[in-house]
């Protein structure tokens, strides 16, 4: 009785052994990808930004009096109002006051100066606003006027503001920064 139980418990393991050893299938995944969509979205991307700039290039070619100049980060910026006498500049952790406003390429109002009110920005400590915003501010000296050609990547990009600033909208901002002072000087103060 006894060897008829060892019989029975090695032919069970035996089974469970050589069961599970066996060569399975892996299985399929449920849905495959072709790479077809990110290269659909790239096409679609570089098309979106080359309206665009087609767009603000015809901007600037509407008025040759006017020079704007390009940006190593994608977008063009001229002087409307240039401080000759000031050499300092906005730097990382320095606090910036400006004023500014949005307007669509066609110069349609987005945002009004007095809409937006007076900004008080930690440059590159804060993400409050636009990215071409982030980088503008350091080209600029106190007093100055600089008016923004951003595509839409470089302003709210796809998702737009939720309010009047639409999807994939490229904007016009025109921005004053009226002074700007290292962090450490304010807090001392």
């Amino acid at each position: 009785m006894k060897i008829i139980n060892i019989k029975i418990i090695a032919t069970v393991a035996a089974a469970l052994i050589f069961g599970s050893c066996s060569q399975q299938k892996a299985r399929r995944p449920i849905s495959q990808s072709s790479g077809s969509f990110l290269r659909e979205s790239a096409e679609r991307n570089k098309k979106l930004i080359s309206g665009e700039e087609r767009k603000i290039d015809s901007i600037i070619k509407s008025d040759p009096n006017v020079s704007y100049l390009a940006s190593k980060k994608g977008y063009w910026y001229r002087y409307d109002k240039k401080n000759l006498l000031d050499t300092l500049r906005p730097k990382k952790g320095d606090i910036a006051n400006f004023n500014y406003e949005i307007k669509d390429l066609d110069g349609n109002v987005i945002y009004s100066e007095l809409e937006l009110r007076p900004q008080v920005y930690h440059v590159d400590k804060e993400q409050k606003i636009i990215m071409g915003l982030r980088d503008g501010i350091k080209l600029m000296r106190k007093d100055e006027t600089i008016t923004f050609l951003f595509p839409s990547h470089m302003g709210y990009g796809y998702h737009g503001d939720d309010r009047r600033i639409g999807h994939n909208q490229p904007l016009m901002c025109t921005v004053t920064l009226t002074d700007f002072n290292p962090e450490s000087k304010i807090k001392t103060e």
